[in-house]
């Protein structure tokens, strides 16, 4: 009998955004809505499970929109078993992300830059590219 294989390639089409903010979630959600003018709302906490590893249980902001979504992620799991794990283990330094997928060209990611580095609490914020990033796999929480 012939074998056939699935080829698939995941694509990344969202803007990313770190953001180095020591406040609480709901808090930094809070920032982002005033500054931003957007709505932000507390989804369901995003769970990731591993096969030799500890569950990853990630805070997640949602805003959903006709063509796409903007969504806050936390980047320092919930503690399951014991120590701290990160969405995105090669960028400890980031607190959260913000995930930015708009297929209408409403959303500026520059001028949300501008924005959001003028905001205080947020100390740093640095668009990434999600090509070179190890564990991008984990962001595709949609």
């Amino acid at each position: 009998m012939k074998k056939s294989k699935l080829l698939y390639e995941t694509t990344f089409d969202f803007d990313l955004l770190g953001l180095v903010a020591p406040l609480k979630d709901y808090k930094l959600a809070w920032l982002i809505n005033t500054t931003l003018g957007i709505r932000l709302k507390k989804t369901e906490d995003y769970h990731l499970e591993f096969l030799n590893q500890p569950d990853l249980i990630i805070s997640q902001f949602m805003l959903k929109k006709e063509h796409g979504f903007i969504q806050l992620l936390k980047n320092k799991s919930y503690p399951v078993g014991g120590g701290s794990r990160y969405l995105i283990p090669e960028l400890q330094s980031m607190d959260y992300f913000l995930l930015c997928q708009d297929f209408t060209d409403e959303v500026d990611l520059n001028t949300y830059i501008d924005a959001l580095s003028n905001a205080r609490g947020i100390h740093s914020i640095v668009k990434i590219d999600t090509i070179k990033l190890k564990s991008k796999e984990n962001l595709l929480t949609y």
